[in-house]
């Protein structure tokens, strides 16, 4: 009885939590790749695919969620909305939505899979993970160059058509589609995204430099990260209310302090640093230890790689033609491509949600999640090993050892 107490004790889930992401630095330190990399390979070296010491309980469920949302709140904070609201990053999302969902519906059907189920497949792969790509070309000292904010644009939008895609596909499944309905989930979402970004930028950025002012802040300088991560949290709850991901909201309302001048500026974003680097160890982590290989069987393996690389060619051609069409280089339209790939968390969704709605059983689900870890794993070594091949040594040697990136 002592012992499953101390197992189901949460200081002692969150301290195993954290050695994990810990041991996932030394793996990617011995195996010289991205931080990201590693701790999702110790996650599913800890979790019940190998040794079983970590399950995905509803508690590394809300600690993944969170390190989610305050990942994507300080990327947000890296970035301008006007500089990445453009009208290409709309059409080379829609692109990059489109071709992977036909992509992956039809290569399931190829396996024999039924519609529904074929269906769902092929939403799966409409997603993008902002969290992964984002983070790793952070990492590499890349997330202001044109790519890295077209990768960002470009998966914000992607996020809000395959939500919008996912609805789509639960009325195709019951009956219950409609032109009508269709309609009205797009404008939600596109309200969201509009409103967010004014509401941000003329209500909390305001509100936060006026708070930045009193004598309150003066006595407890804090109160401003407070402040901001209550933002963050508070755009990620209403974003899930309109049915779109956590993390859009928070990137937004990152997106919206971005420009803000502050006496105390520094405060909340070394406090955003800091707390990203904890809950986004764990968030990596959650994605190794949800995956169960047991599941997984000689039929599902051979489906498992035929739709890993229909998900990442269709991302690339779905998004790299379109970015090079739009007159970026080659280079830089193979890092859109390629940055574009991971299906990470969004993905892991809605495969969840098909599995919940009896859909897809238990050895579909298991494919989907593979895949999502595969394509979470092969772009940053890509990245790193092949398109930043020349820099990537010299970079990875100069990043300070406590950030997470």
């Amino acid at each position: 009885m002592f012992s499953v107490e101390i197992l189901s004790n949460t200081d002692f889930q969150m301290s195993l939590l954290l050695f994990v992401a810990l041991a996932g630095y030394l793996i990617a330190y011995r195996i010289n790749q991205s931080a990201v990399v590693g701790i999702i390979l110790a996650g599913i070296l800890v979790g019940p695919s190998l040794l079983g010491l970590v399950t995905y309980t509803d508690f590394v469920s809300s600690l993944a969620h969170l390190g989610a949302v305050v990942l994507l709140f300080t990327i947000g904070l890296e970035f301008n909305i006007k500089e990445i609201a453009k009208v290409r990053y709309l059409v080379i999302g829609l692109c990059g939505v489109i071709v992977p969902v036909l992509g992956g519906f039809f290569t399931a059907e190829l396996f024999g899979f039924d519609f529904k189920a074929a269906v769902f497949i092929g939403v799966a792969l409409s997603a993008t993970s902002i969290a992964i790509t984002a983070n790793v070309l952070r990492e590499m000292g890349k997330l202001q160059t044109e790519a890295a904010k077209a990768i960002i644009a470009i998966a914000v939008v992607d996020d809000v058509l395959a939500l919008l895609f996912l609805s789509m596909a639960e009325g195709v499944v019951s009956g219950d589609i409609s032109a009508a309905s269709i309609l009205v989930t797009a404008i939600i979402a596109i309200a969201f995204v509009g409103i967010g970004i004014l509401v941000g930028k003329f209500v909390f950025a305001r509100l936060m430099v006026k708070l930045d002012n009193t004598s309150l802040c003066n006595k407890y300088p804090e109160s401003i990260f407070i402040f901001a991560i209550m933002t963050a949290f508070l755009y990620g709850l209403v974003a899930e209310l309109v049915g779109l991901s956590a993390i859009v909201g928070s990137f937004l309302a990152g997106a919206s302090f971005s420009e803000v001048k502050l006496k105390r500026g520094v405060i909340f974003r070394e406090g955003a640093e800091h707390l990203q680097i904890i809950f986004a160890s764990i968030f990596f982590v959650s994605l190794g230890v949800i995956m169960d290989v047991h599941y997984i069987t000689l039929d599902i393996v051979w489906f498992v790689l035929a739709l890993t690389v229909i998900a990442i060619i269709t991302k690339v051609v779905g998004c790299g033609i379109p970015a090079k069409l739009y007159g970026m280089s080659w280079k830089d339209a193979s890092v859109v491509g390629v940055g574009m790939a991971p299906r990470g968390e969004v993905g892991m969704i809605i495969g969840l949600i098909g599995l919940n709605q009896g859909l897809i059983d238990m050895g579909v689900y298991s494919a989907i999640i593979l895949m999502c870890l595969i394509t979470t794993i092969i772009p940053p070594l890509m990245l790193r090993n092949w398109i930043y091949k020349d820099k990537s040594k010299k970079e990875v040697c100069e990043i300070p050892p406590a950030k997470l990136h």
